[in-house]
């Protein structure tokens, strides 16, 4: 357990809406077909802003919605799969466009694909000394995917999600549980550069995503679960007043639901309008349920995730006396 809590949060959409019907131009597909196995309407794709960009509208919200002094920021992780670069991370391009180069910050990025945000929570809330931490989810899947290929191209979108989490002294406290596997079937896959034979540069295809969504779900449909009941530690899951699950498919959200006899109306559902955002997933949809007023004092809430790798996890948090003012 540790005692932190979140005092601001914020998201960005990226800058197209691309609704169902739209891709019919891409792949054979329509929108009751959509709709019916995923629950997407649409999503935002990115037409000029990378995933740092995304990330900078969503933390300067996040700011904002907090209203603290970005001096005071001592801590930025992004969780991305899809960074605008090898390297530089996107947590340093976060900084600098923050205006903290010359402040004493800890920046940097890690990837646990769709767990990612529920990860550098974590991190954030075990390593936080002093002043805030910035933990940012974002991503601009569209540059990995392959615009043939309908059993990707219409589930995933772009977006940003990130919040501020400092120190609490009032009662409020966050439980972690996380896990990860092989996935030696590559079932959810997206391949890197490969290796240059004979100190020569070899021209290489772009990399695209690609799923085995059958094993995806069998995956998915096991591994909330885990997470929920692991980050609960035998407390009832009735007592749960809110949910904000990875927004991955309508389907697996429903056979959890039913699986764990946790009620829909208790789950926070935004994926008709984002569709699957992977790391930006879980915090944009916090954002929103922070903005829509429906976190609440003395409330305990449920984030739970789950992708690539495969990893997995949950953050229980009790919020005491509130939101930050």
């Amino acid at each position: 357990m540790e005692n932190v809590k979140i005092v601001g949060c914020g998201y960005a959409r990226a800058s197209s809406k691309i609704e169902n019907e739209a891709l019919k131009k891409a792949v054979d597909t329509s929108d009751e077909w959509i709709q019916t196995r995923t629950g997407i309407a649409s999503r935002y794709i990115s037409e000029t802003e990378n995933t740092s960009d995304l990330a900078i509208r969503a933390s300067q919200k996040a700011i904002q919605n907090a209203q603290i002094n970005t001096s005071q920021i001592s801590m930025i992780i992004v969780a991305t799969c899809t960074p605008d670069n090898v390297t530089p991370s996107v947590a340093c391009i976060v900084q600098e466009a923050l205006g903290l180069n010359d402040k004493p910050v800890m920046a940097f990025d890690i990837n646990a694909a769709c767990s990612g945000f529920l990860f550098a929570l974590q991190c954030a809330a075990s390593m936080l000394q002093k002043g805030y931490a910035l933990v940012i989810g974002a991503e601009t899947l569209s540059k990995i995917l392959d615009w043939s290929d309908r059993n990707t191209c219409v589930l995933f979108g772009d977006g940003a999600g990130a919040v501020l989490i400092q120190r609490a002294q009032d009662g409020s406290t966050m439980d972690f549980y996380a896990r990860s596997k092989g996935d030696k079937e590559h079932a959810l896959y997206c391949a890197g550069r490969s290796l240059q034979p004979d100190l020569e540069n070899v021209a290489q295809d772009k990399p695209y995503l690609s799923m085995n969504g059958r094993e995806v779900f069998r995956f998915a449909i096991q591994a909330m679960p885990d997470a929920i009941y692991g980050v609960l530690q035998g407390q009832p899951v009735e007592e749960i007043d809110l949910m904000i699950p990875h927004q991955a498919n309508i389907r697996i959200l429903e056979y959890v639901s039913k699986k764990m006899k946790f009620p829909m109306e208790k789950m926070f559902v935004n994926l008709d309008q984002f569709g699957n955002t992977s790391a930006a997933s879980v915090p944009i949809a916090l954002a929103q349920a922070w903005e829509e007023h429906k976190i609440k004092e003395n409330m305990d809430l449920v984030l739970v995730g789950f992708g690539a790798g495969f990893t997995w996890a949950a953050c229980k948090i009790h919020i005491e006396g509130g939101k930050h003012q």
